[in-house]
Protein backbone atom coordinates (compact mmCIF):
# COMPACT_ATOMS: atom_id res chain seq x y z
CA UNK A 1 0.00 0.00 0.00
CA UNK A 2 1.30 3.40 -1.17
CA UNK A 3 0.48 5.65 1.96
CA UNK A 4 -1.04 9.53 1.53
CA UNK A 5 1.60 11.96 1.42
CA UNK A 6 0.95 15.69 2.53
CA UNK A 7 1.57 18.57 0.33
CA UNK A 8 3.31 22.44 0.97
CA UNK A 9 6.37 23.55 1.71
CA UNK A 10 8.72 23.74 5.09
CA UNK A 11 7.31 23.33 7.94
CA UNK A 12 4.00 21.58 6.51
CA UNK A 13 4.80 18.38 7.24
CA UNK A 14 2.62 15.69 8.82
CA UNK A 15 3.88 16.67 12.91
CA UNK A 16 7.39 16.57 13.69
CA UNK A 17 7.96 20.05 12.60
CA UNK A 18 5.53 21.35 15.36
CA UNK A 19 7.11 18.88 17.87
CA UNK A 20 9.86 20.45 17.10
CA UNK A 21 9.04 23.91 17.24
CA UNK A 22 7.61 23.24 20.63
CA UNK A 23 9.72 21.01 22.18
CA UNK A 24 13.60 22.39 20.95
CA UNK A 25 13.43 25.71 19.30
CA UNK A 26 11.27 27.60 21.69
CA UNK A 27 9.80 24.71 24.40
CA UNK A 28 6.71 26.77 25.75
CA UNK A 29 6.35 27.60 29.36
CA UNK A 30 3.18 28.03 31.41
CA UNK A 31 2.09 31.24 31.73
CA UNK A 32 3.82 32.62 28.41
CA UNK A 33 1.45 33.97 25.70
CA UNK A 34 2.42 33.19 22.04
CA UNK A 35 1.11 34.15 18.77
CA UNK A 36 0.50 31.36 15.94
CA UNK A 37 -0.15 32.44 12.43
CA UNK A 38 -2.32 30.49 10.20
CA UNK A 39 -3.60 28.81 12.95
CA UNK A 40 -6.25 26.67 10.97
CA UNK A 41 -3.79 25.29 8.44
CA UNK A 42 -1.90 22.09 9.02
CA UNK A 43 1.12 23.08 11.49
CA UNK A 44 -0.79 26.16 12.77
CA UNK A 45 -3.38 23.69 14.73
CA UNK A 46 -0.61 21.08 15.92
CA UNK A 47 0.68 24.69 17.26
CA UNK A 48 -1.88 25.54 18.96
CA UNK A 49 -2.67 22.45 20.47
CA UNK A 50 0.71 21.25 21.95
CA UNK A 51 1.49 25.38 23.32
CA UNK A 52 -1.99 25.03 25.44
CA UNK A 53 -1.44 22.08 26.31
CA UNK A 54 2.03 23.08 27.75
CA UNK A 55 0.11 26.29 29.64
CA UNK A 56 0.77 28.81 27.27
CA UNK A 57 -1.81 30.98 25.93
CA UNK A 58 -2.14 31.22 22.43
CA UNK A 59 -3.54 34.09 20.27
CA UNK A 60 -3.94 33.16 16.76
CA UNK A 61 -4.44 34.25 13.36
CA UNK A 62 -7.18 32.96 10.62
CA UNK A 63 -8.79 34.62 8.04
CA UNK A 64 -12.09 33.50 8.36
CA UNK A 65 -14.85 32.80 11.29
CA UNK A 66 -14.64 29.04 10.02
CA UNK A 67 -11.08 28.90 10.77
CA UNK A 68 -10.86 30.57 13.66
CA UNK A 69 -13.89 28.12 14.98
CA UNK A 70 -10.81 25.34 14.36
CA UNK A 71 -8.79 27.47 15.86
CA UNK A 72 -10.75 28.21 19.33
CA UNK A 73 -11.31 24.51 19.04
CA UNK A 74 -7.47 23.35 18.98
CA UNK A 75 -7.40 25.61 22.40
CA UNK A 76 -6.54 29.48 21.07
CA UNK A 77 -7.77 31.87 24.14
CA UNK A 78 -7.91 34.60 21.36
CA UNK A 79 -8.41 35.35 17.91
CA UNK A 80 -7.05 37.89 15.40
CA UNK A 81 -8.66 38.08 11.86
CA UNK A 82 -5.55 39.24 10.24
CA UNK A 83 -7.59 39.98 6.97
CA UNK A 84 -10.26 43.02 9.00
CA UNK A 85 -7.43 43.94 12.08
CA UNK A 86 -4.02 44.93 12.36
CA UNK A 87 -2.46 42.13 14.34
CA UNK A 88 0.29 43.62 16.09
CA UNK A 89 -2.16 46.33 17.86
CA UNK A 90 -4.78 43.84 18.93
CA UNK A 91 -2.07 41.74 20.18
CA UNK A 92 -0.99 44.89 21.79
CA UNK A 93 -5.24 45.40 23.31
CA UNK A 94 -5.11 41.44 24.28
CA UNK A 95 -2.02 41.15 26.03
CA UNK A 96 -2.39 44.78 28.63
CA UNK A 97 0.61 45.95 26.16
CA UNK A 98 2.81 43.62 27.29
CA UNK A 99 2.76 41.64 24.28
CA UNK A 100 4.02 38.18 23.32
CA UNK A 101 7.02 36.00 24.32
CA UNK A 102 7.08 34.05 20.80
CA UNK A 103 5.29 33.93 17.88
CA UNK A 104 5.18 30.89 15.37
CA UNK A 105 5.29 32.35 11.67
CA UNK A 106 4.63 29.98 8.47
CA UNK A 107 3.75 33.16 6.69
CA UNK A 108 6.34 35.08 5.86
CA UNK A 109 6.42 38.33 3.82
CA UNK A 110 2.94 39.25 4.77
CA UNK A 111 3.04 39.24 8.68
CA UNK A 112 6.73 39.51 9.43
CA UNK A 113 6.46 43.37 10.48
CA UNK A 114 3.29 42.16 12.52
CA UNK A 115 5.10 39.24 13.86
CA UNK A 116 8.37 41.35 15.25
CA UNK A 117 5.93 44.49 16.28
CA UNK A 118 3.57 41.84 18.51
CA UNK A 119 6.58 40.57 20.43
CA UNK A 120 7.80 41.26 24.22
CA UNK A 121 11.64 43.06 24.64
CA UNK A 122 13.81 39.93 24.59
CA UNK A 123 10.77 37.66 22.53
CA UNK A 124 11.86 35.05 20.19
CA UNK A 125 10.61 35.52 16.72
CA UNK A 126 10.09 31.57 15.07
CA UNK A 127 9.91 32.13 11.15
CA UNK A 128 9.32 28.39 9.87
CA UNK A 129 7.91 29.04 6.52
CA UNK A 130 7.12 31.32 4.06
CA UNK A 131 3.54 30.57 2.53
CA UNK A 132 3.47 35.06 1.39
CA UNK A 133 6.87 34.64 -0.13
CA UNK A 134 10.40 35.27 1.50
CA UNK A 135 10.79 37.88 3.48
CA UNK A 136 13.68 40.42 2.89
CA UNK A 137 17.06 40.83 3.88
CA UNK A 138 17.39 41.89 8.17
CA UNK A 139 19.14 44.36 9.39
CA UNK A 140 20.02 43.07 13.20
CA UNK A 141 20.11 46.43 14.27
CA UNK A 142 16.23 45.71 13.66
CA UNK A 143 16.45 42.85 16.63
CA UNK A 144 17.86 45.38 18.51
CA UNK A 145 15.87 48.87 18.42
CA UNK A 146 12.41 46.43 18.51
CA UNK A 147 13.06 45.05 21.89
CA UNK A 148 16.72 42.45 21.88
CA UNK A 149 14.83 39.98 20.13
CA UNK A 150 15.71 36.57 19.40
CA UNK A 151 15.49 35.40 15.60
CA UNK A 152 15.41 31.92 14.19
CA UNK A 153 14.85 29.94 10.65
CA UNK A 154 14.53 26.31 11.46
CA UNK A 155 14.61 23.36 9.31
CA UNK A 156 13.10 20.59 10.23
CA UNK A 157 16.75 18.66 8.71
CA UNK A 158 18.43 19.91 11.93
CA UNK A 159 16.01 18.74 14.09
CA UNK A 160 16.19 14.72 12.60
CA UNK A 161 19.71 15.26 11.66
CA UNK A 162 20.02 11.46 13.45
CA UNK A 163 18.15 8.25 13.81
CA UNK A 164 17.63 8.18 17.34
CA UNK A 165 16.48 12.26 17.31
CA UNK A 166 13.76 11.35 14.60
CA UNK A 167 12.78 7.99 16.51
CA UNK A 168 12.62 10.23 20.03
CA UNK A 169 10.33 12.92 18.47
CA UNK A 170 7.85 10.57 16.49
CA UNK A 171 7.92 8.43 19.72
CA UNK A 172 6.70 11.31 20.99
CA UNK A 173 4.44 12.21 18.84
CA UNK A 174 2.64 9.33 17.78
CA UNK A 175 2.18 9.19 21.82
CA UNK A 176 0.25 12.38 21.83
CA UNK A 177 -2.11 11.06 19.03
CA UNK A 178 -2.55 7.44 20.08
CA UNK A 179 -3.68 9.39 23.41
CA UNK A 180 -5.65 11.93 22.19
CA UNK A 181 -4.17 14.43 23.37
CA UNK A 182 -3.37 15.60 19.84
CA UNK A 183 -5.59 16.04 17.15
CA UNK A 184 -4.41 15.90 13.59
CA UNK A 185 -6.65 17.37 10.81
CA UNK A 186 -7.19 16.11 7.41
CA UNK A 187 -9.26 18.57 5.61
CA UNK A 188 -8.62 17.40 2.49
CA UNK A 189 -7.91 14.72 -0.19
CA UNK A 190 -6.99 14.79 -3.66
CA UNK A 191 -6.24 12.09 -5.87
CA UNK A 192 -2.95 12.00 -7.66
CA UNK A 193 -4.02 13.81 -10.78
CA UNK A 194 -6.01 16.80 -8.94
CA UNK A 195 -2.76 17.48 -7.69
CA UNK A 196 -2.31 20.92 -9.38
CA UNK A 197 -5.83 21.89 -7.63
CA UNK A 198 -4.77 20.51 -4.24
CA UNK A 199 -1.54 23.18 -4.47
CA UNK A 200 -3.69 26.27 -6.23
CA UNK A 201 -6.55 25.65 -2.96
CA UNK A 202 -3.38 25.83 -0.29
CA UNK A 203 -2.35 28.81 -1.75
CA UNK A 204 -5.78 30.44 -2.20
CA UNK A 205 -6.05 29.68 1.54
CA UNK A 206 -8.76 27.51 1.14
CA UNK A 207 -7.82 24.90 3.18
CA UNK A 208 -7.43 23.92 6.35
CA UNK A 209 -5.98 21.31 8.59
CA UNK A 210 -3.57 18.58 6.98
CA UNK A 211 -4.29 18.11 2.84
CA UNK A 212 -3.23 14.73 1.64
CA UNK A 213 -2.32 13.50 -2.23
CA UNK A 214 -3.21 9.79 -2.25
CA UNK A 215 -1.50 7.82 -5.44
CA UNK A 216 -3.65 6.05 -7.33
Amino acid sequence: MVAARPIGGAGRGTGPPGHCLTRSTDPGHSGETGLVHAAAGGVGLLLTQVLTAQGVRVIATTSSEDKAALAREAGAAEVIRYDKEDVASEVSRLTDGHRVDVVYDGVGRATFDGSINSLRPRGMFVLYGAASGPVAPLDPQLLNSKGSLFFTRPTLGHYVATRDELLQRSRELFEWVASGALSVRVGARYTLDQARQAHEDLESRRTTGKSLIIPG
